[in-house]
């Protein structure tokens, strides 16, 4: 008997992406004609089946959720796991949890593991890998069988689904504002790199600020970091050639570092500089001094995309139209970073 095969079997036994067997597979034109023909045979050597839906199982409700995030060490992903678990087993369902690890192969191979009748929908948040290649086939095909998505925090609009986010550029805004109002003049950004969707608009919402108060976009001033777990001697050295006297960090770990790194060059916060983060996690209640925050209310977001997710899950109508994005509403936290805004 030959052995049953995975799309990451095919993949590595052709050398290609698991993006690529999946499209060869779909005979998608984006493939080339030797690519897919070589891919097919493997699959029906080997009788590959695809498991991404059992069809046959669309109908048998399981009563549990698939949970994607990109990551678990930020306390913001855990709050939103929380305030959907707490959603679900009001509702009588319960919850898988996976990890992408900013991976878009194990995104897809989550989606493909959950997907065979083990859930019954999925919420997830995008991995930046994900978002960087623009490749959202694998969720696509889910909503196509008939299994309803909703997305949260990292989103895409190329994909039809329900989402729950804030209004991140808004948000940005108002927090940079909030140090200009108070007379800061030489504000940095810490920022991702601009394909992760809500580092963008976090970015474009510092910069809006900046330009609605007639001041000047300083490149030398935002800091788009890429390598998020190395993040540190990057951070020191833009705080020490340019010297801000506040900084905007788009979460609490760059907001953290950036504290961190003035301590190392002898100024004192808020004395000299001041920091803002975003989400209000652990990080920011505790670290010394405690960091002023934008709040991101992840269990609210969590219910709020569990709720939604049930009610597509038990609704009679399958109308795009339906379809919603719902924005969760966010505050400033005032703490220790900076004096009273």
């Amino acid at each position: 008997m030959k052995r049953k095969v995975t799309l990451k079997q095919i993949a590595k036994e052709l050398d290609v992406s698991i993006s690529t067997v999946s499209k060869s597979l779909r005979d998608s034109p984006e493939i080339s004609e030797d690519t897919r023909q070589k891919v097919q045979a493997f699959a029906k050597l080997y009788n590959y089946k695809p498991n991404l839906i059992a069809l046959s199982l669309k109908n048998k409700k399981t009563k549990t959720i698939g949970i994607i995030i990109p990551e678990i060490v930020h306390h913001f992903f855990a709050t939103v796991i929380s305030g959907i678990e707490h959603v679900a087993n009001e509702h009588g369902y319960n919850v898988i949890v996976t990890l992408s690890d900013e991976s878009f192969d194990k995104e897809v191979i989550n989606m493909e593991m959950l997907a065979n009748g083990s859930i019954d929908g999925f919420i997830m948040s995008l991995s930046k890998e994900t978002q960087h290649k623009k490749d959202f086939h694998h969720i696509a095909e889910v909503i196509n069988q008939g299994m309803p998505v909703v997305m949260f925090d990292r989103v895409t609009s190329d994909i039809l689904c329900d989402k729950v986010i804030i209004d991140d550029n808004a948000a940005a805004f108002d927090a940079v504002q909030s140090l200009i109002n108070n007379d800061f003049n030489k504000i940095a950004l810490i920022t991702t790199v601009d394909y992760v969707s809500v580092g963008k608009l976090r970015t474009d919402g510092y910069i809006k600020a900046l330009r609605t108060n007639d001041r000047k976009v300083d490149e030398s001033l935002i800091l788009r970091i890429e390598d998020i777990d190395n993040c540190e001697e990057a951070i020191e050295k833009m705080m020490q050639e340019v010297k801000p006297d506040a900084v905007f960090a788009v979460n609490e770990l760059f907001a953290v570092t950036a504290i961190k790194a003035a301590n190392k060059l002898g100024q004192k916060v808020p004395e000299d500089v001041s920091v803002i983060g975003f989400t209000d996690g652990i990080i920011s209640k505790y670290s010394s001094p405690s960091i002023t925050t934008v709040s991101q209310n992840g269990i609210k977001m969590g219910g709020k995309a569990a709720k939604m997710l049930i009610d597509r899950l038990e609704s009679e109508e399958e109308d795009e139209e339906l379809y919603r994005t719902e924005v969760i509403e966010t505050h400033l936290v005032v703490r220790e970073s900076t004096p009273t805004l």
